[in-house]
């Protein structure tokens, strides 16, 4: 497992592609809170079900101050299709060779259906405007965790 990132310690910045090609950097935030949240699969029944929680819950979100930002190892291509099929309105990035992934701590060993294989941990870093770490969660569950996250946020 790669070394999870701890409150208080600076967010490795990135640049990576977004759904139509464009680069997206966590430095283009600062001044601003990030949930930077990694999920496995666009289109998969749990992704699907965090993605459309986090689009729903956009509005209250950035009411309170909170940008999102959604990470996976999926081509550019397939995460414009997740966009497009399921109207989300916040960036996805595509993490291809999962370097960011393994930067926050959310590439590692995971069990599906039974078997340890090595993959994207669905995990979530909340990074504040200076760029520093103030909330990780790892090995999070799909239904229910923008809720879940809220309330560890106090919103």
């Amino acid at each position: 497992m790669t070394q999870k990132l701890l409150a208080g310690t600076q967010a490795p910045d990135f640049a990576l592609l977004d759904s139509t090609g464009q680069k997206v950097s966590l430095s283009d935030f600062r001044g601003r809170n990030v949930i930077v949240y990694f999920y496995p699969e666009a289109s998969t029944p749990g992704c699907t079900t965090e993605a459309c929680d986090f689009r729903d819950s956009l509005a209250s979100l950035q009411g309170s101050g909170y940008e999102v930002l959604g990470i996976s190892p999926d081509a550019p291509e397939k995460i414009a299709r997740f966009v497009d099929e399921f109207s989300l309105t916040f960036p996805l990035l595509s993490d291809e060779n999962h370097a960011v992934a393994l930067a926050y701590g959310a590439w590692g060993e995971k069990l599906v259906d039974g078997e340890v294989v090595d993959g994207l941990v669905r995990s979530t870093v909340v990074v504040n405007g200076d760029g520093n770490v103030v909330l990780t969660q790892y090995q999070v569950k799909a239904q229910g965790h923008v809720a879940a996250l809220k309330e560890e946020l106090g919103l």
